[in-house]
């Protein structure tokens, strides 16, 4: 009877995705922006359309303090929230 791991099995070492990592805010760089977000939500009760402003700020945060790759807004879902956007179709 063994106890333990058995001694022809080899360790497998995970590996992070390839694609879409979102490593944890250790340091809290972008924790007000959460914080504003999630408080957002409580307060539409939890109707993310009303705080996809403070969700683009956040994901900007993240982008800007190497958190997370950078990306396109736009492509990200926030197309519609592009202040350039808005100002040349209102001209």
């Amino acid at each position: 009877m063994a106890f333990g791991r058995t001694s022809n099995v080899e360790s497998v070492t995970g590996k992070p995705p390839l694609f879409g990592s979102f490593p944890i805010d250790h340091e809290g760089e972008c924790k007000e922006y959460m914080k504003q977000y999630m408080k957002c939500m409580k307060e539409n009760k939890n109707n993310n359309g009303e705080c996809r402003k403070l969700s683009r700020a956040y994901l900007q945060c993240r982008m800007d303090k190497n958190l997370m790759d950078k990306e396109d807004l736009n492509k990200l879902g926030f197309a519609d929230l592009d202040d350039n956007k808005k100002a040349s179709s209102s001209s």
